[in-house]
C-alpha cells in the first residue's frame, strides 16, 4: 500500500492519496473533497490562534536559533496561499513570491482570511489538468524540489498544522491564551 519511502517518513495524506489515486482507486473529486475539508477545519482553529497574538510579541524568539513569533505567525496565515499557488500556479520561486509585509494584528487576520478564501476556492475550482500537473518549488529559477501536486498538497496542509502547533508553543511562553483546537486546552476547557 505505500512505497518505501512513505515508511521512513512520517505519514503523508497526499503521499498516500498519490499512491491510491494511481491505482484509479480514488478519483480528484474524492481527494480534493478531503483536503477541502481539513483546509475548512483546520482554518477556525488557526484563526483562533492567530487572533490573540498581540504585536508587542511579535520580536519575541524562545532561543537564538528560533524564528521570531512575528515570522512565525506570519509563517501560519500565509501557507493557505501555498495551497492556492500549487493549484493554480503549480510552481513557487522562492524569489518572487510575494510577501506580505506584517503590521498588525487586524490587517493579519485580513490576509489570512483572504488566503483562505481563495485555497477553499482553488480546491473547489480545480481542473483534472491542473490536479495532474507536477508541483515545483523553486528559489531563483533553480528547481528545489518537485513532486505529484497531490502529494505538495498533503504535505503543506501537514506543515500548516505542525507550525501551528510551534506557535501554541511560543503562545504559552508568552503567556497567550491557547485556545482549545483538537480539545480542550489549559485555558480553554471546551471542544
Amino acid at each position: 500500500m505505500f512505497s518505501s519511502h512513505s515508511r521512513l517518513a512520517p505519514f503523508n495524506v497526499g503521499i498516500y492519496f498519490a499512491e491510491t489515486f494511481e491505482t484509479n482507486s480514488m478519483d480528484r473529486n474524492s481527494v480534493c473533497e478531503y483536503f477541502l475539508s481539513e483546509l475548512k477545519s483546520e482554518s477556525v482553529a488557526t484563526r483562533k490562534c492567530l487572533e490573540r497574538i498581540p504585536e508587542s510579541a511579535y520580536d519575541f524568539k524562545p532561543h537564538e536559533k528560533s524564528m521570531q513569533l512575528g515570522y512565525l505567525t506570519l509563517l501560519v496565515a500565509d501557507i493557505p496561499r501555498w495551497l492556492t499557488f500549487t493549484i493554480k500556479q503549480s510552481v513557487i520561486d522562492l524569489a518572487t513570491f510575494p510577501q506580505f509585509t506584517l503590521s498588525t494584528t487586524s490587517a493579519l487576520l485580513d490576509h489570512y482570511d483572504a488566503c483562505v478564501r481563495d485555497a477553499i476556492d482553488a480546491f473547489t475550482n480545480i481542473s483534472d489538468e491542473a490536479f495532474e500537473r507536477p508541483f515545483e518549488l523553486k528559489n531563483n529559477g533553480q528547481l528545489l524540489y518537485s513532486s505529484p501536486k497531490i502529494e505538495s498538497l498533503g504535505s503543506t496542509l501537514n506543515h500548516w498544522v505542525h507550525h501551528r502547533g510551534q506557535l501554541t508553543v511560543y503562545m504559552r511562553l508568552q503567556n497567550i491564551a491557547v485556545p482549545s483546537i483538537y480539545g480542550p486546552s489549559a485555558d480553554e476547557r471546551t471542544f
